[in-house]
């Protein structure tokens, strides 16, 4: 880890903590930050970025962009909107972002990339990176038997990085108790 990268880890262990976490993390925000979501389909990057969007204040229901790519959220107050962006069915990288136009949004705005990574770095040095995993096939976790809390399948390990000046010295730590 360089001088200029903070990395906390946060187990979440539902949908709703998903959330949560999301909000907590809005508190961290500020117009010009790009974040960068990256887990399997179903992982929680959508869930996670509608508590993003709930923590800034932003105008709109917060959905998966998959199909028209990116959504504009204004704020409902005076913070910074919310574009969220997924880029799964981009193949290329920042090339085919451009039409996107983000480096125009970036710097008056929160910008979030699912399946960002590898191709919209380079907007920003000063970037957040998400990483969501969750237990697959063998690795798994078995139905909750009788009794047992039903949210065990949804746990999740979360690995927030923040890579830049920008994130030098920003408490990540804090994110470990939403």
């Amino acid at each position: 880890m360089s001088a200029t990268e903070t990395i906390e880890h946060v187990t979440v262990k539902s949908p709703q903590r998903m959330q949560e976490l999301g909000r907590a993390l809005a508190g961290l925000l500020r117009p010009g930050d790009l974040v960068l979501l990256t887990g399997e389909l179903g992982a929680g990057k959508t869930t996670l970025t509608r508590g993003l969007g709930e923590g800034l204040g932003v105008r709109g229901a917060v959905t998966s962009p998959t199909f028209v790519i990116a959504r504009v959220h204004p704020p409902l107050a005076g913070g910074p909107a919310l574009v969220h962006v997924d880029a799964y069915r981009l193949g290329g990288g920042l090339d085919e972002m451009e039409d996107l136009d983000l480096d125009v949004s970036l710097p008056e705005s929160v910008v979030v990339v699912e399946w960002g990574d590898g191709k919209v770095e380079e907007l920003s040095e000063d970037r957040l990176h998400v990483v969501i995993e969750r237990a697959v096939g063998a690795d798994a976790p078995a139905a909750p038997a009788e009794g047992e809390a039903p949210d065990e399948d949804d746990v999740r390990e979360v690995t927030v990085r923040g890579v830049g000046p920008r994130w030098a010295d920003v408490d990540l730590t804090v994110l470990a108790g939403a």
